[in-house]
């Protein structure tokens, strides 16, 4: 250890030669400086001179020397010399701060002769970063290219102070190591795995949404031509993709494809959803496709799961879009048009059947909506709730915040006697009272995370889901009757259907059917919105039980303060390329500040040649987005965007953590990426 240390000082004294001998010259500048001023001012120049000369020495040429005493070590080891500079693969040697120090062969053939000149690391894969290099204290693997080739790069830092007398003496005012860097050319793996990847087999599934009704609209003799044409239409577009396709029934079929094939179909944007609605011989209705398409599961039977589960959520979504489930990321797209009415009313008598018999074993039923419940959330929970009474059940209604709108409504049932008063519960009860017995209604929401609480969900054995809102990719797995109807105006309306079918004994007292009817009218808009022939006859059915259309108009008559509120985000709304209204509600003094938003929203839509409106109100810490359409914009795909849903025409979202103008310029973003692609026309 002596030994080295005198080694190491040897070498370090005799590396500061030229900043030694600049000490000398200084001091004899110094001396002729007191013995002869005029000769000094020609020394005080040499001096200068010898200065610069010795530091660049000192400082650029010590790493060359660095680099030759290094090879010169080596040179005490000739098998290692050898083997090392004529492996197969690339080898370096760098200083921390990128600078190569030695090199093999390898490496050099990498380079080429017209980089034979390189000298730092990051000239050649530029990927490598000078922190990885300053900082590292672990191995790291890096991918980079150079030329046409991909490589992979192992970086290993070592200390050399502690068994290397040159490198010691060499690294003593650095931090005594330096970085090995040891590179694999991966461009063949690269290149096998892209081609394995390109092989790969999807899964499909191609439902008509509106085969049927359609068929229906079309005279008998023709009927058979237009499922040929339908037939050859969705034929053609999966062979020239090249995938092959399979009927399986009259309105469904069965397709695989490669996976490079599924990525020209991604890129067209699964065109075959527009081509289908331009056959027409004579029918009045105008045909729609569902597409699922499964991959990346790993294996066929996990792939074709995977097309079920996607075609499951764009039904649910409405149709007339394609849904990809590519592992656990889910793409959408399409879903332009409104959900198609069913004029039958046969899957809700089903359902209502399977919910009385589910009722039928439990002795307690609990009914969730969603956070900030709105009136349909309150009016479908009150349906419920007059199920389980009318048949000797135990219910509760789990309520939290909620608007005043709501309250108003709550109240009715609050200060009357005949009902009890644990009808309305809070999260925490609900848990408390959840037990084996316990049926759990989800209404008017289909995602777990929008629930008012969530545990209940995991703690319920048996859920049943009531919606009207399209599916998303978050959704309520253990629920063991499920009924999701987008073309339904409200969830109010499902309820009303299943009361008629459950059983003839219920007979909804004037307040409940009341509660109804306003959900129906909120979420309607006053029945102009999103409605249909059964809508009209739930309402029907609501007002035979007593709804009083004026007493649900005095529920909704606003304050003035919300009024000034609504009509100050109309005067200052600002129009986004020339079709979008994009206001802000100011929350301060309104009761309500989301729904005087949505009403504001309601409100921009009157304005001749506006696509779209969405008001933004912050409130509670976050941001609020009501979007509200007529016909010509998805509103639900641009809030899914930003993490919300809804429907075609109403749709809402909330961003935590962001104030106004950001929320704005998010909001705006998502509309230009919208129209860039095709989206919004």
């Amino acid at each position: 250890m002596k030994k080295n240390r005198m080694t190491n000082l040897s070498i370090s004294v005799y590396l500061r030669w030229p900043l030694i001998l600049s000490g000398f010259v200084l001091l004899m500048n110094l001396l002729l400086i007191a013995l002869s001023p005029q000769t000094a001012v020609f020394m005080t120049a040499f001096t200068i001179l010898y200065f610069a000369v010795a530091l660049w020495i000192y400082f650029y040429s010590r790493r060359a020397l660095f680099g030759g005493l290094v090879s010169f070590a080596q040179g005490f080891d000739n098998v290692q010399k050898r083997m090392m500079n004529d492996m197969d693969h690339p080898y370096v040697i760098c200083d921390t701060q990128g600078y190569i120090i030695w090199q093999n062969k390898a490496f050099s053939e990498i380079l080429r002769n017209e980089h034979a000149s390189v000298t730092h690391v990051q000239a050649v894969f530029p990927d490598i970063t000078r922190e990885m290099l300053l900082d590292q204290e672990e191995d790291v693997l890096v991918h980079s290219a150079f030329g046409d080739r991909r490589y992979s790069i192992e970086m290993m830092r070592t200390l050399l102070a502690d068994d290397d007398d040159v490198a010691a003496a060499l690294l003593e005012e650095a931090d005594k190591s330096v970085v090995v860097l040891s590179i694999f050319d991966e461009t063949d793996l690269i290149e096998t795995r892209q081609l394995f990847q390109d092989n790969m087999l999807c899964e499909g599934l191609i439902y008509l949404d509106n085969y049927d009704e359609a068929l229906e609209t079309v005279e008998e003799v023709r009927r058979s031509l237009l499922t040929a044409l339908v037939d050859r239409k969705i034929s053609n577009y999966i062979s020239a993709m090249g995938g092959v396709v399979k009927k399986l029934e009259k309105d469904k079929y069965f397709f695989i494809i490669k996976d490079a094939d599924m990525r020209r179909i991604i890129d067209d944007r699964f065109s075959i959803l527009d081509d289908v609605k331009t056959i027409n011989i004579g029918n009045e209705m105008a045909l729609t496709l569902s597409i699922g398409i499964g991959m990346e599961s790993g294996d066929y039977a996990g792939d074709y799961d995977a097309a079920r589960t996607a075609i499951d959520l764009a039904l649910g979504r409405g149709g007339d879009q394609a849904v990809i489930k590519e592992g656990e990321e889910i793409q959408y797209f399409g879903g332009k048009t409104l959900a198609v009415e069913k004029t039958t009313r046969v899957k809700a008598r089903v359902k209502a059947h399977a919910f009385k018999e589910l009722l039928d074993s439990k002795d307690r039923l609990m009914v969730m909506g969603h956070r900030m419940a709105d009136v349909d959330c309150l009016g479908a929970a009150i349906g419920f709730w007059k199920i389980a009474n009318v048949y000797g059940k135990k219910a509760h209604i789990v309520m939290g915040s909620s608007d005043n709108s709501v309250k108003h409504i709550m109240k009715l049932f609050l200060e009357d006697p005949d009902y009890p008063k644990d009808m309305f519960v809070s999260g925490e009860k609900a848990l408390e009272l959840m037990d084996s017995k316990t049926i759990l209604v989800i209404s008017d929401v289909n995602r777990p995370s929008y629930t008012e609480e969530p545990r209940l969900i995991d703690a319920c054995d048996t859920v049943v889901v009531l919606d009207h809102h399209r599916k998303a990719s978050e959704e309520i797995k253990n629920a063991v009757l499920s009924y999701i109807e987008p073309y339904a105006s409200s969830a109010s309306e499902l309820v009303a259907e299943i009361l008629q079918y459950i059983g003839d004994d219920i007979k909804l007292r004037p307040q409940e059917a009341d509660a109804m009817y306003a959900g129906m009218v909120v979420d309607t808009q006053n029945f102009t919105n999103q409605t249909g022939v059964r809508t009209f006859e739930a309402a029907a059915f609501l007002k035979r039980n007593g709804a009083d259309i004026v007493r649900v108009r005095k529920m909704f008559r606003d304050g003035l303060k919300d009024y000034r509120a609504k009509a100050d985000a109309v005067d200052k709304a600002e129009i986004y390329r020339d079709c979008f209204a994009i206001g802000v509600c100011d929350p301060e003094g309104t009761e309500s500040p989301t729904v005087v938003g949505a009403q504001a929203a309601n409100s921009l839509l009157d304005i001749r040649s506006i696509k779209a409106a969405i008001v933004l109100t912050p409130y509670d810490g976050k941001i609020y987005l009501s979007a509200r359409s007529i016909d010509e914009v998805n509103v639900q795909v641009m809030m899914e965007k930003l993490g919300g849903g809804g429907h075609k025409s109403v749709a809402g979202a909330q961003i935590p953590g962001m104030d106004i103008e950001e929320a704005k310029k998010q909001l705006k973003a998502v509309i230009d990426e919208m129209m860039d692609e095709g989206d919004i026309l």
